[in-house]
């Protein structure tokens, strides 16, 4: 889901444009950008929804296609603070305009997942959770739940009926989560992992932060996954998590994100994957 951001928007996609690109960029329109750096190759992406993301070979630009300017300064001084720390994300190195260029970090994002891919997953979230990093939004509530679910129910009630349980759902603020580590959003160097799209995350609660990168990471949600995961996160920090507790969170994240594709208009089979 990389660069997914499934928030009210009327930004539409022109059929011009690739998946992932809603402002043209030339080369020589980026090489004027960012003067400073060699950039030999432009290469529009296939991933997101509502931002714009180029690739060269050692960078990556991007334009948010939002008014997010808050998020956008926060974002900079956490991924700083993460480089600073040793975690493999991105760095912020320059904006000019209204494009952004970040570091691309090296590796590819895993097809078929192993147990190291659980373990270096585990590994990078424990440390993370142990950070205290800048937000001012509550992720969940960031979302407008009510409001999606209001549009549900004029749409297919019998949705709405399936993810009502969202409405309820208390919002608990462990710290900062990413709240969108899929596939996608990871990148694999052997046994090493990279994060990255940290744009959207916000204050949340630690357990919905795994139960959303297990989705993606143990779709079938085999139990030796989960327990490989959780054995392996509470070794690397000191606020355990219990099976109990993620298996609960499982569920929300589930209806969480089954209702952010249903209002993305993604197709009912990617919205039946998750329940």
């Amino acid at each position: 889901m990389t660069g997914i951001d499934y928030r009210f928007s009327s930004i539409t996609t022109s059929k011009e444009y690739p998946m992932g690109v809603k402002s043209n960029l030339t080369l020589q329109e980026a090489q004027s950008l960012f003067s400073k750096y060699s950039l030999e190759t432009l290469t529009p992406t296939i991933n997101g929804v509502v931002d714009t993301t180029y690739s060269t070979k050692n960078y990556i630009l991007k334009k948010y296609e939002r008014s997010i300017e808050q998020q956008i300064q926060e974002d900079s001084m956490r991924l700083e603070k993460l480089h600073t720390l040793g975690f493999n994300v991105p760095k912020l190195l320059s904006h000019s305009k209204t494009w952004y260029l970040y570091t691309k970090l090296k590796g590819v994002s895993p097809k078929a997942i192993s147990y190291y891919h659980i373990q270096a997953l585990a590994r990078f979230m424990a440390r993370l959770h142990q950070q205290t990093l800048p937000s001012q939004v509550k992720f969940i509530e960031s979302y407008e739940i009510e409001k999606r679910l209001n549009a549900l129910r004029r749409n297919s009630f019998f949705y709405y009926k399936k993810l009502l349980p969202l409405k309820d759902f208390q919002e608990q603020c462990d710290g900062f989560i990413h709240g969108d580590i899929f596939k996608d959003n990871t990148l694999f160097e052997k046994e090493k992992i990279a994060v990255f799209d940290f744009i959207d995350g916000g204050l949340g609660s630690f357990a919905f932060d795994i139960a959303v990168a297990l989705l993606s990471f143990n779709p079938r949600n085999k139990s030796s996954l989960n327990r490989l995961f959780i054995t392996t996160y509470n070794h690397n920090t000191l606020k355990k998590i219990s099976l109990e507790t993620l298996k609960r969170h499982h569920k929300i994240a589930s209806y969480f994100y089954a209702l952010l594709r249903i209002n993305n208009k993604q197709s009912i089979t990617q919205v039946k994957e998750l329940l």
